[in-house]
């Protein structure tokens, strides 16, 4: 296998290209905890299912950043993970 920019960004260890996988368990968690707040709008569990959500899907950014298969998953990572400050500062201001 060559090592040009290309093999870098999109293909993992064993050579095949990679830009989507199956969910890990902290982005399925998001997704549950995300729909569940269109359910639960208002009240503590709404609360909780919030701040499940940004934690979970905070997580999946750090472990693309830091785990992820090649460069693309990584930039990912960080992409969503500054959006989650900047959606989060913007929230506070």
């Amino acid at each position: 296998m060559q090592n040009t920019l290309f093999d870098k960004t999109f293909r993992d260890s064993n050579g095949k290209i990679v830009v989507a996988e199956m969910p890990n368990p902290p982005l399925i968690l998001w997704i549950v905890a995300s729909l569940l707040t269109l359910i639960f709008t208002t009240g503590k569990i709404n609360t909780v299912l919030d701040v499940l959500a940004n934690g979970s899907l905070f997580t999946w950014a750090w472990l693309e950043l830091f785990q992820g298969v090649n460069y693309f998953r990584r930039a990912l990572g960080l992409a969503v993970l500054i959006g989650i400050i900047v959606l989060k500062i913007q929230y506070v201001e």
